[in-house]
């Protein structure tokens, strides 16, 4: 128990290398995705699209990411973490420089497609690496670091990419990307240990009925169902974030900045805090407050006419609190359910059905709220609110499920450890 205390207090050099690396991964990935946000206006100005238009955009990245990391599924368990991590890294530069150097939409989809494959990934990939490397006492500290690329892409990379944009056009974003990324990418070759202790871990099963066995687990279709119905909530506001506040909050394009660096300082600074609090505290108790927490301040901030921009930084902040509150504890909770022979299929099928459900989203999104021309403001977009309000409620009945059956697993495990041992099972 003191050694289980220990552990779950501080982390090794070799943890702390890992955790930084991951980070900036993550990083550089969010940027790529989260950066269409702000630059929607500016890019549905520029190329004349509509919110359809520009929905399809942000959702065929989301489908061939998850296309992507269902092929791959079957795969994760089978190779060193690191190499997998390389390639599909690799991929996301090339096709991230396709984005910068794109001039029609057409190219722009595909451009976008190109990217998801190898993109969709990396983040399934990081996942299974936390999984090998850390264990569920030190997870919430871990996963409030990682979702610390979330905060640093709103409080650096999008104010950065939304002043070279203003400079040099909409495309240069994605070229900065891949700048950071290859740096990135040199990295981890050079401070990233090979991970393979999952392949001591011998499994018979060829690859295509690996994957179908670990997507018709039944623990993990709660988890798989569990992130998907995130995704849904989270991807049917954001595209539209940066049109909403511009063309109904009256946020100007240069204040627009400022709203996303106060936003990332916010989460940068909650989410250590919220890591800390999941380590300590009931994991699903916290989710259900921060849930509560966003639905409120979600149907508020859908149903803004203009106001002072100070009073959009402050419900934005609110709002960004609820949000990324939620991430931490869910995203420790389903990183519990596999077995450490499943984890990489696990992680890829869960990454996979992120962002398709992400995609669902983004085109139902598109469907749903309206801009008449390109400068009128969005309507419906309260329409989006309410169905947060209703998938979150189903969340937090299936996040319930998840952490009786995180508890039910540790436990028997437990009670298997101890008969090994020599030692009596607790009493149930």
């Amino acid at each position: 128990m003191e050694q289980n205390k220990t552990t779950a207090e501080k982390f090794s050099s070799a943890q702390i290398y890992a955790i930084v690396i991951l980070a900036l991964t993550q990083f550089t990935v969010i940027l790529d995705f989260m950066v269409m946000s702000p630059l929607g206006d500016m890019l549905m100005k520029s190329m004349n699209l509509s919110t359809l238009q520009f929905g399809y955009a942000v959702s065929s990245y989301a489908f061939s990411a998850g296309i992507s990391g269902l092929l791959t599924a079957g795969f994760a368990d089978r190779f060193d973490r690191k190499k997998l991590l390389l390639f599909f890294y690799i991929g996301f530069i090339v096709g991230t420089l396709f984005c910068g150097v794109t001039t029609s939409y057409p190219m722009l989809i595909m451009a976008r497609i190109v990217t998801g494959l190898f993109g969709g990934v990396i983040g399934s990939i990081s996942m299974a690496i936390v999984a090998d490397l850390f264990p569920i006492q030190q997870r919430g500290r871990v996963m409030g670091f990682m979702q610390m690329g979330f905060g640093a892409s709103q409080v650096l990379g999008i104010p950065i990419s939304l002043y070279i944009a203003n400079v040099w056009g909409w495309q240069s974003p994605f070229l900065m990307i891949v700048g950071l990324a290859a740096i990135v990418w040199l990295v981890i070759i050079v401070k990233m240990p090979s991970i393979t202790e999952h392949l001591s871990v011998k499994s018979e099963r060829k690859v295509i009925m690996h994957l179908w066995k670990t997507l018709t687990h039944s623990q993990y279709r709660v988890g798989f169902l569990s992130t998907a119905l995130l995704s849904l909530g989270g991807f049917m506001m954001m595209p539209w974030g940066s049109a909403f506040a511009i063309n109904n909050l009256g946020v100007t394009p240069h204040q627009l900045p400022i709203l996303f660096t106060v936003g990332g300082i916010s989460t940068l600074i909650i989410m250590p805090l919220i890591g800390k609090f999941s380590d300590s505290i009931d994991k699903f108790k916290l989710f259900t407050i921060a849930s509560i927490w966003m639905m409120v301040v979600v149907v508020i901030y859908t149903n803004l006419t203009p106001i002072p921009f100070w009073m959009v930084l402050c419900v934005n902040v609110v709002m960004m609190i609820g949000i990324m509150s939620r991430m931490t504890p869910s995203m420790a909770l389903v990183s519990a359910l596999p077995k450490m022979h499943d984890r990489g299929a696990f992680m890829s099928i869960n990454s996979s059905l992120q962002q398709i459900a992400g995609g669902i989203a983004a085109a139902i999104g598109g469907m749903i709220v309206v801009q008449h021309d390109k400068f009128a403001p969005i309507q419906h977009y309260n329409t989006l609110g309410y169905l947060i309000i209703g998938i979150s409620f189903i969340s937090i009945f299936n996040m319930n499920r998840i952490s009786k059956m995180v508890k039910s697993n540790h436990a028997a495990a437990s009670a298997a450890k101890s008969v090994v041992d020599g030692e009596p099972a607790p009493a149930h």
